[in-house]
């Protein structure tokens, strides 16, 4: 798409300290480029030492650090920019939210969702306020703005003002499968995510409460830290409703052990008022862990069949998680509906199409 070879500066911010969402979609998305033959070469800037893994990708990528303890909004307004203003790239890679207003090079930017503008409500006043701010201006001065579903694309139209000629729709990939199905004896419930008010965890914590009652040795792990705002204690909501012993919350896994806890689980359960898209199903599915997630349209669009759509009910989520956590029919059945889907995503496709639009960005 162009006859040369660009210069491609990449905010690497959430690549640092322990990466989850956004970290974790611009590590894919890397590893995808390193793999894949280029004569583009890369400035990835963060603000604190890159980890020895990152490091190793590849001789295209430089990393330039640019010091800061927070990493924060001052950082990419100001940093960010000037670090910019001197390796004087081609194009821009924000894989966040939002990039520096006034960036020297053109920008792509990655909104994932607009929560903040569609319930403004789950945000703090000036958390809301800065997040609507900044990424309306970001996504309005981007020459592409990538998102990650047909669902966000809408959603972006409509609270950001972005017309759909500026707008890429590139979905997440689907993690190799790296099946090794917990089988019956397995009656580990699975949550990974980080914890927020719209994922419903008393519901969810309900639930599996109510499934407990008939399945004596059933237990729920959730991993993720605690974002809850009017905030909600996991141990102590499930120490009310009797399953303390039973419930085990962890904030923060390495990717080792978030691998053996997807390979000893049985059913995964992720409810969510709102989602730009949700990869943690994903993988779940790649581990031959099939789903009860919320129905909502992005739930519809992504996973529809593949897995079980319940409304944000204890009652309805239990029945399903005594079904997939009992029935060795109906839980293979699920699985294979879950296995057909995850062929529909890719994150070679991902990066082809970021790559694209960051090619047409710098012409």
């Amino acid at each position: 798409m162009v006859d040369r070879a660009l210069h491609i500066a990449i905010d690497g911010r959430e690549l640092a300290g322990r990466p989850t969402g956004v970290g974790r979609y611009l590590l894919e998305i890397l590893k995808q480029w390193a793999a894949t033959p280029s004569t583009h070469r890369f400035t990835v800037v963060m603000p604190s030492q890159p980890p020895a893994a990152l490091t190793a990708l590849g001789s295209q990528f430089t990393w330039r650090v640019v010091p800061d303890p927070v990493g924060g909004t001052w950082w990419e307004q100001v940093h960010l920019r000037r670090a910019l203003q001197r390796e004087r790239p081609d194009v821009l890679f924000a894989p966040g939210y939002t990039a520096p207003i006034w960036s020297p090079c053109p920008v792509v930017l990655t909104v994932h969702d607009v929560s903040f503008c569609a319930h403004p409500e789950w945000f703090g006043p000036r958390e809301g306020l800065r997040r609507r701010t900044l990424t309306r201006m970001a996504a309005r001065r981007a020459r592409t703005v990538v998102t990650v579903s047909q669902f966000s694309s809408r959603e972006i139209q409509r609270y950001l003002g972005v017309p759909p000629s500026r707008i890429v729709v590139a979905t997440h990939g689907a993690p190799a499968v790296n099946e090794a199905p917990a089988g019956a004896a397995s009656r580990i419930v699975l949550f990974v995510g980080s914890l927020f008010n719209r994922r419903h965890l008393p519901e969810m914590i309900g639930a599996f409460a109510l499934a407990a009652a008939t399945v004596p040795d059933a237990r729920l792990v959730i991993v993720g830290d605690n974002r809850t705002s009017p905030p909600i204690d996991p141990r102590q909501m499930a120490a009310d409703l009797g399953v303390g012993d039973r419930v085990d919350w962890r904030e923060y896994v390495d990717d080792a052990e978030l691998d053996r806890l997807y390979r000893s689980a049985r059913v995964f359960v992720f409810l969510s008022d709102y989602e730009g898209f949700a990869m943690t199903p994903l993988e779940a599915l790649a581990h031959g862990v099939p789903s009860v997630l919320q129905d909502t349209e992005v739930a519809r669009e992504i996973y529809g069949p593949a897995a079980v759509l319940v409304p944000p009910v204890p009652a309805a989520i239990a029945t399903a998680l005594d079904r997939l956590l009992n029935d060795d029919a109906a839980h293979q059945a699920q699985l294979a509906a879950g296995r057909a889907r995850l062929s529909s995503f890719s994150w070679n496709r991902s990066a082809a199409l970021v790559m694209q639009a960051l090619e047409r960005a710098a012409r």
